[in-house]
């Protein structure tokens, strides 16, 4: 799975206080699921909800949510353009802690397709294709 490692660097990248402190940046993966058809080949899907954990964070929410909805655009566009899909798709909880901090958490419902092919030698190449580019 690439896109839990794409999050991270992004939002320790886009949000002010992460770089520096990039152990209050937590990503867990919860309720994952593999899919796999009938079909001749041995690609799948990998489904499952990433939760992204930010502890005592001091920022405004917003700054943590543009850089979010920025990398959705690219690595799971139908979540924004789904209107059914999206309206419950990003969760989010916060935990209100003295000194203007919070504990928030995100969950995102990722999906990523793996292309495997069996060469001619016997062995499997396995890809990750790019998400679809749609126009936003």
């Amino acid at each position: 799975m690439n896109k839990p490692n794409s999050l991270r660097e992004h939002l320790l990248t886009a949000v002010a206080g992460l770089k520096k402190n990039p152990d209050r940046l937590l990503i867990f993966i919860d309720t994952g699921s593999v899919r796999c058809t009938a079909a001749k080949g041995l690609s799948f899907e990998y489904s499952y909800s990433m939760q992204v954990l930010l502890t005592d964070f001091a920022g405004h929410p917003d700054s943590v949510f543009i850089p979010v909805l920025e990398w959705l655009r690219r690595q799971q566009p139908e979540l924004l353009t789904n209107l059914e899909r999206g309206k419950d798709a990003i969760a989010f909880e916060a935990d209100i802690l003295d000194g203007g901090k919070v504990d928030m958490s995100l969950t995102l419902p990722l999906t990523e397709r793996v292309i495997v092919k069996r060469l001619g030698d016997g062995s499997l190449e396995i890809s990750h294709p790019e998400e679809p580019d749609f126009e936003l």
